[in-house]
């Protein structure tokens, strides 16, 4: 398994009873990263038994609040908690105000060290990047300056075929295999040939965060194909006119910007507390593309390459 995310929140502007605001915990290949933090997110972590320690970098995609007030709490209770390793925040510009301001007003210190990393939401951005993934910004349609983000693995090493393994192979040797290059020996001759000891590299996935946003043709090219897609879809078909005027999306919107997308699978969130029936936003959705569930509260998708 490469790839699991589990929905701590689902809920629009409001909490609805069962639902919280948006939040989303991520781990890709041994990295834990937390995707917006709507009120209740540190409770949702504590009940889901998911540690906030192991968490380094939170992506908030826009400062309304039901996408960032859960954040300092779970920053003091990190505090209280002895963190001492660094967090990183990404955020359009006005983030490290409020939570300076907040910090100042209330006489505390932090044991760790946060680093602030603004964003431009409406430019495309490599936010992050490690030996294993990139993430991007994905510039959404709303009333505040808003950025979705795209997680995708790079390429990964090619697979040893630990059958076709010949004594006399050096350990550096097999890590060269690894990366796709044949064996010379010093002279130039070719020792080994790497597709006679590997197989080709496991599938590298993507997940597209699409937070707040109207009907947004411009993303189309840049979520291609992503293996997951979580697109809100605050409103029904019925209410299209509320999701025009607030920027929101409907249901059958998201269904449709996965199928124009070629996604391998949609998730739907961020709805408005007015439905307590969240199936009708699931046909909605589903009439455009099948592949469709709803992204609510402690439902957990895996990826597996």
């Amino acid at each position: 398994m490469s790839l699991s995310l589990t929905i701590l929140g689902s809920s629009g502007a409001l909490p609805a009873i069962g639902r919280f605001p948006s939040s989303q915990y991520l781990e890709i290949q041994n990295r834990h990263f937390l995707i917006d933090c709507g009120e209740g997110a540190q409770i949702q972590l504590a009940r889901l038994q998911i540690s906030p320690h192991k968490i380094d970098h939170i992506f908030i995609s826009h400062l309304h609040g039901d996408h960032y007030l859960g954040l300092m709490p779970l920053l003091f209770s990190m505090h209280l908690h002895k963190r001492t390793t660094e967090l990183h925040l990404y955020s359009p510009p006005g983030l490290d105000e409020i939570i300076t301001l907040q910090l100042k007003y209330s006489k505390s210190v932090l044991n760790y060290k946060i680093i602030f990393h603004p964003t431009n939401p409406n430019e495309v951005q490599t936010l992050f990047e490690d030996g294993a993934l990139t993430v991007q910004t994905i510039p959404l349609i709303h009333k505040l300056d808003c950025a979705g983000f795209l997680f995708r693995e790079k390429i990964k090493p090619r697979r040893i075929n630990k059958e076709k393994l010949i004594d006399g192979l050096k350990l550096q040797q097999i890590a060269s295999l690894k990366t796709g290059a044949d064996i010379f020996d010093d002279n130039g001759t070719l020792l080994y040939k790497n597709e006679d000891f590997t197989s080709p590299p496991r599938p590298s996935l993507s997940y597209a965060y699409c937070s707040d946003t109207a009907w947004n043709e411009a993303m189309i090219g840049q979520i291609s194909r992503v293996d997951l897609l979580y697109h809100e879809a605050t409103f029904s078909e019925a209410d299209l006119n509320k999701a025009i005027e607030t920027r929101h999306s409907t249901a059958g919107q998201a269904g449709e910007i996965a199928k124009r997308a070629q996604v391998g699978k949609l998730i739907i969130g961020h709805f408005s507390a007015r439905y307590k029936d969240l199936n009708q936003l699931l046909q909605e959705a589903k009439a455009g593309f099948s592949n469709t569930e709803l992204a609510t509260e402690a439902t957990t998708f895996t990826l597996t390459d």
